[in-house]
């Protein structure tokens, strides 16, 4: 079950990643001013490079099984680290596609810890119960 878990994180972050390189524009509306500010990066960019970390965590969980725990606790970081991002979207409200209600934004706020609950426990070792 852990596997196929995996599996389809690893799928989505994929192409959600893929997408950051091709719809870049949708994106953009995500990443807050402060942000910008704060890396000295471009919105593009910081789009780019989070699309190239989605990338490697989806690449890492399906390529690396040794590494797998490591990668899992790094995919929650970066679950973690985009949160701002959702709730700067909901706050001023910006579409994108298949995020353009209020209710549909503030449901990707709650997504968003079950990701992270999804990340853990889909990299983490099976643990056997003692009789």
């Amino acid at each position: 079950m852990r596997a196929v878990a995996r599996w389809i994180l690893a799928i989505a972050l994929g192409a959600i990643g893929v997408m950051h390189f091709t719809s870049t524009r949708g994106f953009r509306v995500v990443v807050p001013d402060w942000a910008v500010e704060i890396t000295k990066l471009d919105k593009n960019d910081i789009v780019l490079a989070s699309g190239a970390a989605e990338i490697a965590l989806a690449t890492g969980l399906i390529a690396l099984p040794r590494e797998r725990r490591r990668i899992g606790w790094a995919t929650a970081a970066f679950f973690v680290a985009v949160l701002p991002g959702n709730i700067h979207q909901w706050r001023t409200q910006r579409s994108t596609p298949g995020l353009d209600t209020d209710a549909r934004r503030l449901g990707r706020l709650f997504l968003q810890p079950a990701l992270v609950v999804w990340a853990l426990w889909a990299t983490s070792e099976k643990r056997h119960r003692r009789r």
